[in-house]
């Protein structure tokens, strides 16, 4: 019997499990490497954080999706490939082997080129990683009578609606002595955004008591500093990177064709350049259409994916995929408040947080398989 492995428990991945599940692929061994059993849907974690959900209301059941689905699951990392010998090397000492491959695993944070973050920076990435921490953060926040000084590093859409998020947790439960400060190597928040919208969220940022420091660029963390470009200085008690996506190593390692970021570059039918029998989807692809990393994507990508590895299978045509050109982005901004986005067009007010929290519910109720 020949065998699929999916290696990650991304978006796209989660469609792939679904198809699965209403219709099983003949003749196929089927196996999900994660190391995680449940997928948080990006797109709610801010309003976990501002405390709109429970933690529960923003996971997909991997395992039981996959259970569903008859798809056998190992919950660990995938560490590279045998792309000779046509297998995954995996974090728990085990190899599997695979006839087709499809990876969704996410990309690491960009904190490489950023000397100190390892040690002094909490990463929004892994999301599973800043859940577990972030209770903590809440702890030393709470523990200390005196100002505390958080420090957002990114200013794109996470690092902006996470700002948003704390602060509106922190003046509903009276964290008073919290005081946040959002920092952008450009003049205003949400690069690639319009620039009404920008501006908006740069008001807004004021409105909410939140510090924005535009055009400044870290160089290196050390604990309770950072250094920026030009020798100033910004002192933090706690700081909070979400400052983009890069490539993990892995892929360029093992021979994969990757871009110049180490992205694994695929054709329209989600297909390795290099090697056929590998499918790649969400931010860890590299795109034939240059498109940002974003969740929105990945979730387009899910039906195209699924559809192609099953066609592979099964010894038929694929279909080709072009991403949209523009997408639409809701960035919430803590108070059930939000902003959108499509090309040059922009809106705001709550009726936009209604919109996007019934699209993420929608989300969540589709795979039915929430913690």
């Amino acid at each position: 019997m020949k065998r699929l492995v999916l290696l990650g428990g991304g978006h796209a991945h989660v469609k792939v499990l679904a198809d699965l599940a209403d219709q099983p692929l003949a003749r196929w061994d089927v196996h999900l490497i994660s190391p995680y059993r449940r997928q948080i849907y990006s797109g709610m974690l801010p309003g976990w954080v501002a405390g709109h959900y429970p933690i529960e209301a923003c996971a997909i059941r991997l395992d039981a999706l996959a259970g569903r689905a008859g798809v056998a699951f190992h919950e660990t990392s995938g560490l590279g490939l045998d792309l000779d010998g046509n297998t995954v090397s995996c974090a728990d000492g085990s190899a599997l082997r695979f006839d087709t491959l499809s990876v969704d695993t996410g990309p690491m944070p960009a904190l490489g080129d950023l000397p100190g973050s390892a040690e002094h920076a909490l990463p929004v990435r892994p999301i599973e990683t800043f859940i577990a921490t972030w209770p903590g953060l809440v702890d030393r926040i709470l523990g200390q009578c005196r100002r505390f000084d958080l420090l957002v590093l990114g200013a794109g859409a996470a690092g902006i609606e996470l700002a948003f998020a704390i602060q509106r947790r922190a003046a509903t439960e009276g964290w008073s002595h919290l005081f946040i400060t959002v920092m952008g190597s450009e003049d205003l928040p949400l690069p690639g955004a319009p620039d009404s919208t920008r501006r908006h969220a740069a008001r807004l940022l004021a409105q909410r008591g939140i510090a924005w420091k535009g055009g400044n660029r870290a160089i290196r963390l050390e604990a309770g500093r950072v250094h920026l470009e030009g020798g100033a200085l910004l002192s933090f008690d706690a700081c909070i990177a979400s400052t983009g996506a890069a490539a993990p190593a892995w892929p360029a390692a093992c021979g994969l064709a990757t871009d110049e970021r180490g992205f694994i570059r695929v054709n329209r039918s989600l297909q390795s350049t290099s090697h056929p029998n590998i499918f790649v989807a969400g931010d860890v692809a590299a795109y034939s259409d240059t498109r940002p990393k974003s969740g929105v994507f990945a979730v387009r990508a899910g039906p195209v994916l699924a559809k192609n590895l099953r066609a592979f299978c099964e010894g038929r045509a694929l279909d080709a995929w072009t991403p949209q050109a523009r997408a639409l982005y809701l960035i919430s901004t803590g108070d059930r408040h939000a902003l959108a986005t499509w090309g040059r067009w922009s809106w705001s007010g709550s009726w936009v947080w209604r919109w996007k929290d019934h699209i993420d519910r929608q989300f969540m109720r589709r795979f039915g398989t929430a913690a």
